[in-house]
């Protein structure tokens, strides 16, 4: 259930088990991928995580070998992406849009501590983007403190939870270009890839003695890119969103799970 375009009545009368609240960026993803590219990844991963959850608690519910958390199927909550992060290390790049940390972390944990007031206390945010990991952690563990509400919330992001996928990620490279060409292939610059794979970097940063010298990626990748598009074809992406979504419906069922604890 996406709660844009559900009406009060339908949250009201929904069993809800968790809600997702998908968490992005807006930046430069090189020349071939829009600067939405997080938020859309984000939203994907949690419609499909969403989807997988549903159907196997469905599965569960009717007594089928599937195992859930509970005896009836309850519903997933899909909340509006939050589209703005923790990014300013891309902000030489034209289009890119940041808050810092403390803005950031201020924002997601309240706009998810309006969820337990209508009786949704479990949140998993969704998030698509690196910049936002150690705010959403943080976001994460002071939600579930909370004396206000019984509430507990986790962080997933989507591309920690790919397997050996991971070791490609980089930016704008092979993971996130295949999870567009799945998703949304229109969206993608198909022209301008090949030439975009020849100017990427090939690694993250400058790294010497383990520190990382670089504080903005302008300093290692003139086009914005680590990691090469052209390794990420539309199949590669529906594998991702399928290794993706089903290890957050795995986690939804661990975090629902835990309400009678």
């Amino acid at each position: 259930m996406r709660l844009t375009d559900a009406t009060w009545t339908d949250v009201r009368d929904a069993d809800v088990d968790v809600a997702f609240v998908p968490v992005g960026s807006t930046e430069q993803h090189g020349p071939h991928a829009p600067l939405g590219t997080d938020t859309l990844d984000a939203v994907a991963v949690a419609e499909a995580g969403a989807a997988a959850y549903e159907e196997t608690e469905g599965e569960s519910a009717d007594g089928d070998a599937t195992e859930g958390p509970g005896d009836t199927a309850g519903e997933v909550a899909v909340a509006p992406p939050i589209p703005v992060g923790v990014a300013e290390e891309h902000r030489a790049f034209d289009g890119t849009m940041w808050v810092s940390p403390d803005a950031f972390r201020a924002y997601v944990r309240e706009a998810a501590e309006s969820l337990p007031h209508h009786g949704i206390d479990r949140i998993v945010f969704v998030n698509g983007h690196g910049g936002n990991v150690a705010a959403l952690a943080e976001v994460a563990r002071r939600f579930s403190r909370e004396d206000a509400h019984d509430g507990y919330a986790v962080a997933f992001t989507w591309f920690e939870a790919v397997g050996e996928h991971g070791a490609d990620m980089g930016h704008a490279g092979p993971l996130e270009t295949a999870l567009l060409r799945a998703t949304n292939p229109d969206l993608v610059r198909e022209d301008r890839v090949a030439a975009a794979g020849e100017g990427a970097a090939d690694r993250w940063g400058e790294w010497v003695s383990g520190v990382n010298l670089a504080h903005d990626s302008d300093e290692f990748t003139e086009n914005g890119i680590v990691g090469d598009p052209t390794a990420g074809d539309a199949e590669r992406g529906e594998e991702l969103l399928s290794l993706a979504s089903d290890a957050l419906a795995s986690l939804t069922a661990a975090v629902v799970e835990r309400e009678s604890e």
